[in-house]
């Protein structure tokens, strides 16, 4: 293939990676979404234990490389679409880094990991009404600042849709 075929080629792999990536964060934060109001039914001790199991388990490699790859990822692609003179993805790639930067990894480090962080440190009490004020103080929020995760990596998962699907089109920007 010559310098014009892997032109095309490069900036298209590195839009579908922002995909991938993109879409994993999506789906990782969709099942936060999804699950808390179970455990919002469950005892609250239990509810407690099982956050506090789930927080220690997501601290691997896997999700690092996800939560921190996205905009690494999004933002490489983007700025790859730019040299290869694809302006319209470069700035939708750009867009998907930047947007996942504010919604999804700001909350995370200002809101979500100090609940955790607390929610971890708090003593779990006997009484079911007292562990019921410490799961809901803990869980209302941190819900809230998910949302605006899951609206964050959802919004870049689209904008690196449209940029790989911008890349399709030969050739031709809006």
């Amino acid at each position: 293939m010559g310098t014009g075929g892997s032109s095309r080629t490069g900036p298209r792999v590195a839009a579908l990676l922002a995909v991938l990536w993109a879409g994993c964060a999506f789906g990782f934060f969709h099942a936060w979404a999804v699950a808390m109001p179970g455990l919002d039914a469950a005892d609250p001790h239990a509810a407690m234990a099982a956050m506090r199991a789930m927080n220690a388990a997501v601290r691997v490699p896997g999700f690092a490389a996800v939560f921190f790859g996205v905009p690494l990822i999004a933002g490489a692609a983007g700025l790859w679409c730019l040299a290869a003179g694809r302006a319209w993805a470069g700035a939708l790639l750009l867009a998907a880094a930047g947007l996942y930067g504010l919604l999804v990894m700001a909350p995370t480090a200002r809101f979500n990991v100090p609940l955790n962080e607390a929610l971890a440190l708090a003593a779990v009490p006997a009484g079911t009404a007292e562990a019921q004020a410490i799961w809901r103080a803990y869980s209302a929020p941190w819900q809230a600042w998910n949302l605006l995760r899951l609206a964050g990596s959802g919004g870049a998962f689209a904008l690196a849709a449209a940029a790989l699907l911008a890349l399709g089109r030969g050739g031709r920007e809006p």
